[in-house]
């Protein structure tokens, strides 16, 4: 089962993800790319460097790529954009790609300044390839509309820095329930790669630790 989900699913580091499937080439946040082929879909849940990377969305885009992407990210980008907000659904290259919302609760620069306000409208993704459902959660802390998140593959994030920690990713799956979590925003010099064990340890659910690539 778990080969089956994670099918044509690379791990980039950090947020970042490759998915390949029919043919169709969708990438979410790139950062700090070691190479790989060019996209058909570049998905992006924020404006921060770290996912919003022009540098590298050069490398990968060609003059056919469609961003998908919030609108203070899309003001950044050369070429064709879609601009979501939380709620918003659209289907390209027969990819359902639906944006939902993500922010912090408890993770602060100062006092009542939270790194990803929910009033910025900053998003994760669910998208719909086939049968398989995939959950890019963005850069969020455990939020309430998780519950209503319907999923095969949920990607948590766990370093606890900017993000869910490994304890709260843990209590975030055991909510969304999908057949298979794999842990992410860890490495890139942000957060232990031991976070991914600690969240294995106690999510409740299958997960894989996919092979940094």
């Amino acid at each position: 089962m778990n080969a089956n989900l994670t099918a044509g699913l690379h791990w980039l580091g950090h947020d970042g993800f490759r998915i390949e499937w029919q043919g169709i080439t969708i990438y979410i946040d790139p950062y700090r790319l070691k190479g790989g082929p060019p996209a058909d879909l570049i998905l992006i849940t924020h404006d921060h460097f770290d996912h919003c990377s022009l540098d590298d969305i050069a490398r990968i885009q060609k003059p056919e790529t469609i961003f998908v992407t919030v609108a203070s990210a899309a003001e950044k980008l050369k070429g064709t954009v879609e601009i979501v907000q939380p709620g918003d659904g659209l289907t390209l290259k027969g990819v359902h790609i639906r944006a939902v919302p993500a922010y912090n609760t408890n993770k602060f620069r100062s006092p009542g300044n939270p790194f990803h306000p929910r009033e910025k409208g900053y998003v994760g993704f669910v998208i719909t390839l086939g049968d398989r459902r995939i959950y890019h959660t963005g850069d969020s802390d455990h939020i309430p509309e998780m519950a209503g998140i319907e999923t095969e593959v949920a990607l948590l994030p766990v370093s606890g820095i900017y993000v869910m920690t490994a304890e709260e990713a843990a209590e975030a799956a055991r909510v969304i329930q999908p057949k298979l979590a794999i842990p992410m925003h860890v490495g890139a010099d942000i957060g232990e790669l031991s976070a991914a064990e600690t969240f294995k340890a106690l999510a409740g659910v299958p997960v894989v630790i996919l092979p940094l690539e």
